[in-house]
């Protein structure tokens, strides 16, 4: 796919997203969240299937539940100046939230749904180690941030 390609695929795609995000929104509220909280989530999930999603491919939301190891586990800290381990965990929130709608939306399996929580749930503890080493300054050596 050439570059014009690609660009015309996500603008179709952030299109889209932008009518998720407003129907999510909706779904937040609905289940008596703060607008600050809604608004949280709504930052989180903006920033994971517009820019993350859209990194590399044009990919649309519903294939994100299969991303989003790689997601927290290594781009989020790498690529978000922003990335902490408390945000690490805010935005797994955010994602379980964001995928359960699309599931009750009928946008998504319920498998893929219930992998990716359980992914979180498995991989939490080694991604907010990987933070850990990422912000510690006495490690250089980028193997040692990654692997451990």
């Amino acid at each position: 796919m050439d570059y014009q390609q690609y660009e015309k695929e996500c603008e179709k795609i952030r299109k889209e997203n932008e009518k998720l995000l407003s129907e999510f929104e909706g779904w937040l509220y609905r289940k008596n969240l703060s607008k600050r909280t809604v608004d949280k989530h709504l930052r989180n999930i903006d920033f994971y299937i517009n820019e993350y999603l859209l990194y590399e491919e044009p990919l649309e939301a519903s294939f994100g539940t299969v991303k989003v190891g790689m997601f927290l586990g290594y781009w989020f800290i790498k690529k978000a100046m922003w990335a902490s381990q408390s945000q690490i965990k805010e935005n797994a929130t955010s994602l379980k939230k964001f995928y359960l709608f699309m599931y009750e939306k009928g946008l998504i399996e319920w498998e893929l749904y219930e992998a990716m929580v359980e992914e979180i749930k498995e991989n939490m503890p080694e991604w907010l180690a990987t933070m850990a080493r990422y912000d510690d300054p006495t490690i250089t050596d980028p193997k040692k941030i990654w692997f451990g």
